[in-house]
């Protein structure tokens, strides 16, 4: 899409290819009340001085509050805590009763549980069209080493189930693939039947392997997301793990991305290549993904709960 007046909702979904952590942003108001917000526009600036981001809307209902803070802290939730993400994300008037927090040492909500936090004064904030950026010197922090919520396309996703899912693959050689994505277009191998970009790996980091892989293949900058199907082909017994997968603008070296409607009439090497497309592209529909687990002929769908993580 490239006329001067882009159509916000086609715009908002191309951000939201960007896979991205979750943060709730707290501060205390002027009457010392705790205030927050659900968001997913947060990046680390600079180390030396500690630096970090995040964004505002202007609509928000904690503009004039946040705006008009002195500090705000930064918490960044962990893989369990999609229900503070969801709480912090809705008009809801009391928030905070929903979750375990304490002041921190600068007064600003700290919550239990998250992968990170992160208490910072207010450095400078930036006008950017209809948001501001809050950019925030870091005056405390501290690293739980849990895993971090993670979000794209429109739905969460969980490094642990996606590890677990991975090394009860691990027995043996594994068969990557992925749903290679660009612009809503999927890649395929292939002249007649069409498959999906695969390799096989023997130890090692899997996503690593099938990111070297697909540059290689499509001479394209490739990025691995999310897991999106692990199944065992019963016919050679080997364990098939699937990766959402994001490919930079540009032609192929090999193959070709189809986009939704000229995958309704291709023809696939394998039912189960046709029933990954035929999922993603239903999943895509709606913008909300989910993670296959089972065989080639039945299994299950465990959904990632559609949430629109925003600033």
């Amino acid at each position: 899409m490239t006329a001067e007046v882009f159509d916000p909702r086609a715009l908002r979904d191309a951000f939201g290819a960007f896979a991205t952590g979750v943060t709730v942003v707290t501060a205390s108001d002027a009457a010392g009340k705790p205030i927050g917000f659900t968001a997913n526009s947060f990046t680390s600036v600079s180390l030396d001085p500690p630096l970090l981001l995040v964004c505002l809307a202007k609509s928000s209902r904690n503009y004039e509050s946040m705006t008009s803070a002195g500090r705000f802290a930064i918490n960044v939730l962990s893989e369990t805590q999609k229900d503070v993400s969801n709480t912090f994300a809705r008009p809801v008037e009391d928030r905070f009763a929903a979750v375990d927090w304490r002041l921190g040492r600068d007064g600003c909500p700290i919550f239990s549980d998250v992968a990170a936090w992160f208490e910072c004064s207010m450095q400078d904030i930036i006008e950017a069209g209809d948001h501001v950026i809050l950019i925030g010197r870091v005056t405390a922090f501290e690293n739980s080493g849990l895993n971090g919520l993670g979000y794209a396309r429109g739905g969460y996703f969980t490094p642990r189930l996606a590890g677990k899912a991975v090394s009860a693959a691990v027995e043996g050689e594994i068969r990557l693939g992925a749903v290679l994505e660009q612009h809503g277009a999927v890649f395929l191998a292939g002249n007649e039947a069409l498959s999906l970009p695969n390799c096989t790996v023997e130890g090692g980091d899997p996503a690593r392997t099938l990111a070297a892989y697909l540059e290689q293949l499509t001479g394209l900058n490739v990025t691995i997301g999310f897991l999106y199907s692990v199944y065992e082909d019963k016919s050679d017994g080997r364990q098939n793990i699937v990766y959402h997968a994001l490919a930079s603008d540009g032609a192929p070296r090999q193959g070709r991305f189809l986009r939704p409607a000229e995958l309704a009439a291709a023809k696939f090497s394998s039912s189960a290549t046709a029933d990954i497309i035929n999922r993603f592209v239903l999943e895509s529909s709606i913008g909300n993904f989910g993670m296959y687990f089972g065989d080639e002929t039945g299994g299950t769908v465990h959904p990632i709960a559609k949430k629109d993580a925003h600033s």
